[in-house]
């Protein structure tokens, strides 16, 4: 395992337990963004990066009992935290890395990442993987309920030239990975980029 993938697990693990309770207003933009991806009733959908599955019941909701919710995370507290919350019942859950998904190729009809692009160690390759399991087409969400600037505040950082969320990064980014992005929104309320498979 590399050394992101032990840091990302570290970092995770360490907090697992209060993450809920550190954001507990983030349901209402966790359901807005799904709601913006476009699922259908019976639709497959990944929420790559799951942690305690905040995305899992809008997701449900939005695809119904006929489709089909999993959700991916590389620490194994996070869902063990989404299964003590409860949200096992709206999804399945996969502890494995989303660099390689155990899942067939043009499988799935969306992928949902909130708060995964900065974390992912290959941001191109992983794309390109998130690709590989949806279907031509298909949607991709990076969504964080929070906007860059106001995200950067609470850090208590300053935004860099080089942040992958800003959309001058982000459009080649996806584009190089196999992606069209559709929309960008970068406000104090939410980020959130939505793109499409190529064929």
């Amino acid at each position: 395992m590399s050394d992101d993938h032990t840091r990302v697990q570290e970092f995770f693990a360490a907090r697992a337990a209060g993450w809920d309770a550190k954001f507990p207003d983030d349901g209402p933009a966790y359901a807005a963004a799904v709601a913006d991806l476009g699922l259908r009733e019976g639709d497959r959908v990944l929420d790559a990066g799951c942690g305690t599955g905040r995305a899992l019941p809008p997701l449900r909701a939005a695809v119904g009992p006929s489709g089909l919710v999993v959700g991916a995370d590389l620490t194994a507290a996070m869902l063990e935290a989404a299964v003590r919350a409860g949200r096992d019942r709206d999804g399945r859950l996969l502890l494995t890395d989303v660099a390689a998904l155990p899942l067939r190729s043009a499988s799935l009809d969306a992928v949902f990442g909130a708060g995964l692009i900065a974390h992912l160690p290959d941001p191109a390759g992983n794309l390109r993987e998130l690709r590989r399991v949806v279907r031509p087409g298909g949607a991709l969400a990076l969504f964080h309920p929070i906007g860059r600037a106001a995200l950067a505040a609470r850090q208590g950082r300053r935004i860099t030239p080089d942040d992958l969320r800003a959309e001058p990064n982000l459009r080649p980014l996806l584009a190089g990975s196999g992606w069209r992005m559709t929309s960008y929104a970068d406000e104090d309320s939410r980020f959130l980029a939505l793109a499409v498979r190529d064929a």
